[in-house]
C-alpha cells in the first residue's frame, strides 16, 4: 500500500497525575527520515524513545512532532529555592554596601528573579505511560493520514499508466507504415544521386536510416518500465525510491523516442508520454 509523506495529527490526553498533555505531529516531504522532537524539559529524558517509535512507524519525510506540557487546572503548586534564594539575598546585601544610596530590594523583587519560585517536580514514572501510549496514537492517526492520501496517489497514477499504455499502443499501430513511409522518402531522395552511389552503398544507407527511424526497443523498454512500476506499486512497503528511479528512466527513454520522432504525430506523443511521466513524478516525490 502507497503511503504519502504528508499528514497531521493531535493527541489530547490527561495524565495520571492530572496534567494536561498535547502531542502534535506534522509530516513534509523530505528525501529521508528527518526528524525534529520538541519536548519540555521536565520529559527530554524521553527523547531516545520518542525517537525510536517515530522511526518504526514512519521511513521517510521530515517530522516534526511537539508534545505540551499544561500543568493542573488552578493555582499552581510552588515553593521557594531556599538555598538559592538565600545566596541571593546576601549577594544583593554586598551591592548594596558598594552603591551610594542604594534602593531597598523587595521581596516581590527578588521572588521575580529566575529560580527563586520552582514548581512542583514532574512524577515521570507516573505520566511516562501516558505520554508513549499518546503518542502510539499520534503515530497510528498519522500512518492512517499517508495510507488514505496513498490511496488516492495509487489510483492517479494508475490512471496514467492506463494512458501511457494507450500511447504506447498508438505508436505501435503506426509503426509499420511510419517505417514504409520513411523508406520511400528516402529512395526519392537518393535516387537523385543513384549515380554517385553504388547500390551496396545505397543499401547501407537506407539500413542506417531505417535503424535511425525504429523505436521498436524504446517502446519495449516504455512498456517494461511500466509494467515495473505496476509491480512496485502493488507489492513493495516502501516504494517510493524505486519509483522516483522509475520515473527518471521513463523519461530517458521518452526522451529518446522524441529524438527520434519521424513526424509531427510522433513527436506529439512523445510530448503527451513526457507530460503524463512528469505528472506522475510530482506525485511520486511524496511517496514514502
Amino acid at each position: 500500500m502507497l503511503r504519502s509523506m504528508t499528514a497531521f495529527a493531535r493527541m489530547d490526553v490527561r495524565s495520571n497525575t492530572g496534567e494536561g498533555l498535547v502531542w502534535e505531529l506534522r509530516c513534509v516531504n523530505q528525501r529521508f527520515l528527518e526528524q525534529v522532537i520538541r519536548l519540555p524539559d521536565e520529559l527530554r529524558i524521553l527523547a531516545p524513545q520518542v525517537r525510536e517509535k517515530v522511526a518504526a512507524r514512519l521511513r521517510r519525510g521530515k517530522i516534526e512532532i511537539v508534545l505540551r506540557w499544561q500543568p493542573v487546572e488552578g493555582c499552581p503548586d510552588l515553593s521557594i529555592n531556599h538555598p538559592f534564594t538565600l545566596q541571593v539575598a546576601r549577594l544583593s546585601r554586598q551591592v548594596d554596601a558598594l552603591l551610594y544610596n542604594a534602593a531597598p530590594v523587595s521581596s516581590l523583587d527578588v521572588l521575580r528573579w529566575p529560580g527563586v519560585l520552582q514548581t512542583r517536580s514532574v512524577d515521570l514514572a507516573s505520566v511516562r505511560d501516558n505520554v508513549l501510549d499518546a503518542l502510539d496514537t499520534v503515530l497510528t492517526e498519522a500512518v492512517t493520514t499517508r495510507e488514505r492520501e496513498g490511496a488516492s496517489v495509487a489510483a492517479f497514477l494508475a490512471d496514467r499508466l492506463a494512458t501511457m499504455d494507450g500511447v504506447l499502443a498508438q505508436i505501435r499501430a503506426r509503426l509499420p507504415e511510419l517505417l514504409k513511409r520513411q523508406r520511400e522518402r528516402l529512395v526519392v531522395r537518393l535516387s537523385e544521386i543513384r549515380a554517385s552511389l553504388n547500390q551496396e552503398r545505397l543499401e547501407q544507407e537506407m539500413l542506417l536510416f531505417s535503424q535511425r527511424i525504429d523505436v521498436e526497443e524504446e517502446l519495449d523498454r516504455l512498456a517494461t518500465h511500466l509494467k515495473e512500476v505496476r509491480r512496485v506499486i502493488a507489492r513493495e512497503e516502501h516504494p517510493g525510491r524505486r519509483l522516483d528511479f522509475l520515473m527518471q528512466e521513463l523519461n530517458r527513454e521518452a526522451n529518446t523516442l522524441g529524438a527520434k520522432a519521424a513526424d509531427a504525430e510522433s513527436a506529439h506523443a512523445a510530448v503527451d508520454l513526457k507530460v503524463l511521466i512528469e505528472q506522475m513524478r510530482e506525485q511520486v516525490q511524496n511517496i514514502e
